[in-house]
């Protein structure tokens, strides 16, 4: 077996064609929509059992019937709450829609058909990319903000060429990257700047 070349990635597993992120459960929302549904559902079939059994109807339903023969949809009352409940059901179907929990990155699973997945945080993965980039000669500082496409960089150096670092750094983050086991390997994006004369 040979072995990678040194300053090289090590190669990387096939990953599969798709691996869906992480869905947030969403308790509360759903816990605060499904109270909201029973409440109503609760009131209505109430009134209705009331109305059945020969007993008047809430006080809080004949209203509502009046303000209904009052208003039409032109009334300015009624624009507004259609447009109140018209954003909330956009809210509810974003969050239905949308995975969720962007802080966890997917990784490459040691064996596909085992149906386990783990994920990285973004945090955790900036900081192990920030000790690798602190490890680059010429290297005074460092930020690194992990993302799911990309990898950006800021980095401050009081010695070598500024284009000497930046390639170095490009290539340890690209081996760093690897390493990581990440599904969709983010692109390093490195920005060095010369750090201030007299900076500690």
């Amino acid at each position: 077996m040979t072995a990678p070349a040194p300053g090289r990635a090590p190669a990387q597993a096939a990953a599969p064609a798709h691996i869906a992120r992480f869905r947030s459960a969403r308790r509360i929302p759903a816990a605060l929509t499904a109270l909201a549904v029973l409440g109503a559902a609760g009131l209505f079939l109430y009134d209705l059992a009331a109305v059945r059994a020969h007993r008047p109807g809430m006080e809080w339903r004949r209203e509502l019937v009046h303000q209904l023969e009052r208003h039409t949809p032109a009334d300015p009352e009624v624009a507004v709450g259609a447009a109140v409940l018209a954003v909330a059901g956009a809210v509810l179907l974003l969050l239905a829609l949308t995975p969720g929990l962007r802080a966890v990155l997917p990784m490459r699973p040691p064996d596909p058909d085992a149906g386990v997945r783990a994920g990285l945080g973004r945090k955790a993965a900036a900081l192990v990319l920030r000790d690798r980039a602190m490890e680059v000669s010429g290297v005074r500082s460092a930020r690194v903000a992990v993302r799911r496409s990309r990898v950006a960089v800021r980095a401050e150096s009081h010695f070598r060429e500024l284009d000497d670092v930046r390639a170095d750094l490009e290539e340890v983050l690209a081996v760093g990257i690897g390493e990581l086991g990440l599904a969709h390997a983010p692109q390093p994006r490195v920005r060095v700047t010369r750090a201030p004369v007299g900076k500690r």
